[in-house]
């Protein structure tokens, strides 16, 4: 039996281990607003902009699956403070980078000691929750690490706009200052154990991971493929991946324990968050491009369209741990979310580009319940069968494939919106001659004929409009598909016990 079952819920630890988990997930949305107001201060390439956002993310994932390890090595305690005070003080020398190369380097440090600030969050909530109470703490989770990425943009808008590219860095400060104030005060010191690091394991883990994520990250801008850097970044991470699990399947004491796969509630909630993470992010990675690059929305308003769906996600995150996921069979609530999800990115395919904002919202609102639908009950019955030993280690792995399922979302659906944007050109363009009659019937009101040059730059704007409205609608349909496709998933997850829906036991 869990000793948290016994214990009072303390709340202060569960707010700052929550602030905690908001400084990590926030810096993943926040800074895309401001990129290009920092590509104007360094005078950089768009290419190297993108640089900005992998640097962090390669960094986070690549030692986010150590925090079990780590956490037995030095302690929960010592180690999430640790982070703190490192993703804090790179944090303020990322809004002092004088130089490109500076700022990509303290990106770099922020990921590093922001990969640890999730996984942890998450194994504290476990230990400071009784069972019966842990579907609430889920939802309280949720609501940093699902509600805040997505008004990351819009609070990345609001400091670019009224401030600087830079406050986006300083706002870490006082979040970080009163986690650390919490946590300091709050948190038990705990025994740490002799842990022996696998050194060669620890290499080929890291060099998988990262160059997964680069590849990930940057083969979009290279054209996948057909760049020799994406060749060799997706060699090298497809090699050191097959042997570092090949090699740790047969080890006792590996970085990461693969016996935890074993479980099936565990393994089918990996596989169902990285879809998840494929439908949710995506969606939000291109709805900005939708409404700034096609509808001309201003900075402000775009980062304002994410709020009804925050607010949709949180109160369904709230509702769901505090009432649902306790009176209804959790995996009900999973394919739920699942679908409303789903159909929220799809209803986005419907648009033209004439909708309004609120028709740009109402979908966001109804992705935004799915989220709470889905978030709370798969981090409970993922995890129904993992030791309290496990957790951390467990976390750090759930963790990792939360952060792949994003970064794999937004490649894809960046790739599916590139190919498709050519695709729907050629097509229209094909349409596009002096003997259509609607051609000349298009331009005859603006004083035009298709003729001329002026005629053809019209006509040249508008095929680009249209084709590029065409492929945003079939992006955002990919993006509703990868929430339907993990349905079969929900089918793998083992039922809890009748007396602990929503509160599965912690098996010792």
């Amino acid at each position: 039996m869990s000793e948290s079952e016994n214990q009072p819920v303390h709340w202060l630890i569960v707010f700052a281990v929550v602030l905690t988990a908001v400084l990590e997930v926030l810096d993943t949305t926040i800074v895309n607003v401001a990129l290009p107001h920092i590509k104007a201060a360094f005078g950089i390439t768009s290419d190297q902009t993108v640089w900005i956002v992998t640097s962090y993310i390669v960094a986070s994932i690549a030692v986010m699956p150590l925090t079990g390890l780590l956490s037995r090595k030095f302690g929960r305690r010592r180690l999430i403070i640790s982070a703190i005070v490192g993703f804090a003080f790179f944090s303020a020398l990322g809004g002092m980078a004088q130089t490109f190369e500076m700022l990509v380097f303290f990106r770099l440090g922020q990921g590093f000691f922001g990969a640890f600030l999730i996984p942890l969050s998450q194994a504290i909530l476990f230990t400071s929750f009784p069972r019966e109470k842990r579907g609430q703490a889920m939802a309280i989770f949720g609501l940093g690490v699902i509600v805040a990425p997505v008004l990351g943009p819009t609070i990345g808008a609001i400091l670019t706009e009224h401030f600087s590219w830079r406050a986006v860095f300083y706002v870490n400060m006082p979040i970080a200052f009163i986690a650390l104030l919490m946590v300091s005060g709050e948190l038990k010191k705990e025994e740490t154990q002799a842990v022996d690091i696998d050194w060669v394991g620890l290499l080929l883990m890291v060099t998988a991971i990262g160059a997964l994520q680069m590849t990930l990250d940057l083969g979009e801008s290279h054209d996948w493929f057909d760049s020799h850097l994406i060749q060799v970044t997706a060699i090298i991470s497809a090699v050191t991946g097959f042997i570092f699990f090949v090699r740790g399947m047969g080890r006792k004491l590996n970085i990461i324990d693969f016996s935890l796969l074993k479980d099936r509630s565990f393994a089918a909630g990996n596989v169902a968050i990285v879809g998840f993470g494929v439908s949710m992010f995506g969606a939000i990675a291109i709805l900005p491009l939708f409404v700034q690059g096609l509808l001309d929305y201003p900075v402000l308003e775009s980062g304002q369209l994410f709020i009804p769906r925050g607010i949709a996600a949180g109160f369904s995150m709230v509702v769901t741990g505090s009432f649902l996921v306790n009176r209804f069979d959790p995996r009900m609530l999973l394919a739920i979310g699942l679908i409303l999800t789903g159909t929220g990115n799809v209803m986005l395919a419907n648009l033209n580009l004439d909708v309004s904002f609120w028709q740009l919202a109402w979908p966001g609102v109804i992705s935004g319940l799915g989220m709470g639908l889905f978030f709370v009950p798969m981090s409970t019955l993922a995890f129904q069968n993992i030791s309290s030993e496990k957790q951390d280690e467990a976390s750090g792995i759930y963790s990792v494939m939360r952060s792949l399922g994003s970064s794999v979302g937004i490649a894809i659906i960046g790739w599916q919106l590139a190919r498709r944007t050519n695709f729907h050109y050629a097509i229209l363009t094909e349409q596009i001659t002096p003997f259509n009659p609607a051609v000349s019937q298009y331009l005859a009101p603006l004083g035009l004929s298709p003729d001329t040059g002026m005629g053809a730059k019209v006509l040249a704007n508008e095929v680009m409009a249209q084709a590029s409205m065409l492929a945003f609608q079939d992006a955002f349909i990919l993006s509703g598909l990868a929430a339907f496709a993990m349905l079969p998933m929900v089918l793998l997850i083992q039922k809890p016990a009748r007396s602990e829906v929503g509160s599965p036991a912690t098996v010792h």
